[in-house]
């Protein structure tokens, strides 16, 4: 096909369209109320339709619409190594932070455990002095 026919093309299909469109209208007043909200009712399918197949992806193969929700199905070509593992990279990435963050978290709180430690050690009551309910009130009275 050369271009022109390309471009003639859709302009066709839209002439051929309307000309139908226009023969049925004719026909449209002698027909049932039945008939004519079937007909409408098809025409909002095809219409429907017609939106979503100009909607799909250059990618895709398939769009399948199911109670307002949309899916595309990629086709029929297998999914390399590559994508597998690039799909799976975020996912590696996020678990690999977790655990960075769990292993931080516990090196702080055991290093805020050690200075405690350190610093009853080296003071210069006894740690027993610490639990003693009276140094408690010692402590409020600020003698």
């Amino acid at each position: 096909m050369n271009d022109v026919n390309r471009a003639s093309a859709p302009a066709l299909q839209d002439r051929f369209g309307r000309r139908v469109a226009a023969r049925l209208d004719q026909g449209l007043a002698e027909l049932p109320h039945e008939v004519s909200e079937r007909l409408r009712a098809a025409r909002v399918q095809a219409v429907a339709r017609r939106k979503v197949a100009s909607l799909q992806p250059v990618g895709a193969r398939t769009v399948t619409v199911s109670g307002g929700q949309a899916a595309l199905g990629g086709g029929e070509e297998p999914v390399s190594l590559w994508q597998r593992i690039a799909s799976a990279l975020p996912l590696l990435v996020l678990a690999a932070g977790l655990v960075t963050i769990h292993v931080i978290q516990n090196e702080r709180r055991a290093r805020e455990v050690a200075d405690v430690d350190a610093a009853l050690l080296i003071d210069d009551l006894p740690p027993a002095a610490y639990a003693d309910p009276g140094f408690v009130q010692f402590l409020k009275s600020g003698e």
